[in-house]
């Protein structure tokens, strides 16, 4: 009687006998303990950034912050121009102001570009960052299963919050710090100017430009949230994208209507660029601080919408 060592039978049909001493073995391991569920362990903080730093956009945005500031380096040293001698007019005064001080050192330099990325381009990458991360995986009909693994929605939506902030953040810092390299590389390592005239110490620049970042940061909770309503809210990312960004420049023609005083003090961009009163010969704080309230108030409010609706939210059907 031959066995048929490939099946496990021999040909009568019967189990083939196993090595001698195999069961006693297997019985000296004593029983297998049966493998428990644990959903809080699902979706790690570190499989998510790992996603997400793997997506196309986010390696174009880390592109265009990169390549940002080396542009308008060149494009200021090759410009027959002297930024010095640039007039200043109504509403443009401070931003004049900055770019005649642009090519005064690594720090001006910085400070000039956190303006001009400010308005447009850092409202996108955070819009980006935070409206696209819930939206894409119900566009890509994903969302039902990370669900159904099971993942609780809370779970959920606070990995996806903490990446798509945590990207925005490090988006925020890493762009003044590469602008404040690229500018002393192009224009020197010299300490601040003050638009309002007189010099910082290389203390003061560093402290002057930690409040700008961190004023930034608070500041850009308000397009994040928004941002974040709008993805639990709709399956299409480049609408939660692009819904964040036209808040912010609806937001910006209001506030440019001088005549909706007082109301238009509490529009979320109305103190966008308060940072400014942090680049005199003392650091202004008033309206800093109502522009932290205000951001913080509206991101409050949008952040626990968001966390409402996604709750309720049909997302298996």
């Amino acid at each position: 009687m031959t066995q048929n060592i490939g099946d496990g039978v021999d040909s009568g049909g019967r189990a083939a006998a196993t090595r001698k001493g195999v069961h006693d073995r297997l019985d000296g391991i004593g029983p297998v303990q049966p493998s428990t569920f644990r959903p809080g362990r699902t979706l790690s903080l570190r499989v998510e950034a790992v996603r997400q730093l793997r997506r196309r956009r986010t390696q174009v945005a880390a592109l265009l912050l990169l390549v940002l500031p080396p542009i308008i380096a060149i494009a200021f040293s090759l410009s027959s121009d002297d930024p010095s001698t640039a007039g200043s007019d109504g509403g443009g005064r401070q931003n004049s102001a900055l770019y005649g001080l642009a090519t005064a050192g690594g720090a001006n330099f910085a400070l000039f570009t956190e303006f001009a990325a400010g308005s447009f381009l850092l409202t996108v990458l955070i819009a980006l960052f935070c409206g696209d991360t819930v939206a894409s995986d119900a566009g890509w009909a994903s969302l039902r299963y990370l669900l159904v693994i099971p993942v609780r929605r809370s779970h959920l939506l606070r990995q996806k919050l903490f990446i798509g902030l945590a990207s925005s953040a490090i988006a925020l810092i890493l762009l003044p710090i590469w602008a404040y390299v690229v500018g002393g590389l192009f224009f020197g390592w010299g300490p601040a100017q003050s638009p309002l005239g007189g010099e910082f110490t290389n203390g003061e620049t560093l402290q002057r430009l930690a409040i700008v970042v961190g004023y930034t940061l608070i500041q850009s909770l308000v397009i994040a949230g928004f941002a974040f309503l709008l993805s639990v809210v709709t399956d299409a990312p480049l609408g939660a994208v692009g819904g964040a960004t036209m808040l912010v420049i609806l937001s910006n023609i209001l506030d440019a209507i001088s005549a909706l005083d007082p109301y238009r003090q509490f529009l979320p961009t109305h103190y966008q660029f308060a940072w400014l009163d942090a680049l005199g010969p003392n650091v202004i704080w008033e309206d800093m601080a109502r522009g932290a309230g205000i951001s913080l108030i509206y991101s409050s409010v949008l952040f626990g919408f968001a966390w409402w609706w996604f709750g309720r939210k049909d997302v298996v059907s």
